[in-house]
Formats: C-alpha cells, structure tokens, sequence
C-alpha cells in the first residue's frame, strides 16, 4: 500500500513538469509558438503592452535574450489588453516592436493573461502561485517545465535576481 502511495504521489509531482510544456501559443509571426520545442531550456514568460510605463524594459528582454539565447535561454513575450494598454492588433504590436526595439525575439499573439479568458498557460501559472498583477510581470519556467520563480513590473530583465536565476538554469 505504501508502495501505491509512493507512485501516486510521484506521479502527481510530476504534473506540473508535464503541464507546462505542453502548452502552446499563436505565433505573432504565423504559426504555432510550443513550449514542448523548448523542452531542457529554460523560458522566461513576460507578458507585455506597448503603450505602458514599462515597455521600455523590450530593451533589457532582448538584451538578455541576445545574452543567453546561445546558452539555451527562450525569452517569450506575450502582448496583452488584460490591463488596456496594449496596441489595436497584432499587425500593430509587431510593427511597434519591430521598429522601436528591433526584437527577433519569440512573441506571441494578443493574449489574455489574468481571468476566465487567461491562455491555460497562465491559468496554470495562477495554480502555481503566479498570476501578472500588471505588464511586464515575468515567470522563469524551468528547463524541467516547473515555475522556478516570477517577478512583478518592477524588477528589471537584466537585474541581479533575474540574472542569478537564469544563469543557474543554463548549460
């Protein structure tokens, strides 16, 4: 009987690993965005807006990503309206990001991120103690698919804890 109780709870602890990996999101590029390609590699999840005090942080997201992408790092950006400061539609935030912050980093589409109409990777974020409180809030997936740690707006991408966090993760 422990022995069934001892799998099960393997089992169990295992699920979180699994469900994030198996989400993915609408490429703002076409296509399909799958958190299982990035599977043994880490993912910093940030969701974004173009018209808020923070966007200026595309900056230091890009720059981390240019930083560790070798290394293994995806910097995912997800648009969204969630706090109604994000660009009409995705034709507009592409062409935004492109000539503002020169990313070529992987961004998603318009994404709801808080709330019944979340993307189910937020929802289970949400069940993992996460859920953005506003823009630029970041989640550190790690390379074994659990939430490693989040950040709120004001902590910078290219800041000590972030960078400490990643680093830790990579090849």
């Amino acid at each position: 009987m422990l022995r069934i109780f001892a799998l099960a709870f393997a089992v169990l602890a295992a699920l979180p690993a699994l469900a994030a990996q198996s989400f993915s999101f609408a490429s703002i590029d076409g296509g399909n965005l799958s958190l299982d390609d990035w599977k043994g590699r880490p993912v910093l999840v940030v969701n974004t807006a173009s018209r808020c005090g923070f966007t200026p942080q595309y900056d230091g997201l890009q720059a981390l990503y240019e930083r560790y992408r070798d290394r293994g790092l995806v910097v995912l950006a997800v648009p969204s309206d969630d706090f109604r400061q994000e660009l009409g539609n995705d034709a507009a935030v592409k062409d935004f990001c492109e000539v503002n912050f020169d990313l070529d980093m992987p961004m998603t589409t318009i994404t709801h991120v808080k709330g019944p109409e979340a993307h189910p990777l937020y929802k289970w974020l949400a069940t993992q103690g996460f859920t953005p409180g506003w823009n630029f809030n970041k989640a550190l997936i790690g390379p074994d698919g659990t939430l490693v740690e989040s950040w709120g707006s004001t902590t910078r991408p290219l800041s000590a804890p972030i960078l400490t966090r990643i680093e830790a993760l990579l090849d």
